[in-house]
């Protein structure tokens, strides 16, 4: 009960979590959180995972480290 709603996973949405929530993965810290809501702000949110990688600071080996946690 971490306030993760009905969602039936423990995925974190890029789209919707806080900077707190993306915190939570494998690698993320403050400034890579900003960066990834900075960037889904700027372009109306993310259209597919593989986005991520667009964001600064997150490549192929941060991008492969957390894919399974996280969800549009």
């Amino acid at each position: 009960t971490n306030g993760t709603g009905s969602n039936n996973t423990n995925k974190v949405s890029i789209n919707k979590a806080s900077k707190e929530e993306l915190m939570t993965l494998s690698g993320v810290g403050e400034s890579k959180a900003e960066a990834i809501i900075e960037y889904r702000n700027k372009n109306n949110g993310f259209k597919s995972l593989k986005e991520l990688m667009n964001v600064s600071g997150i490549g192929e080996a941060a991008y492969n480290k957390i894919k399974d946690s996280i969800t549009l």
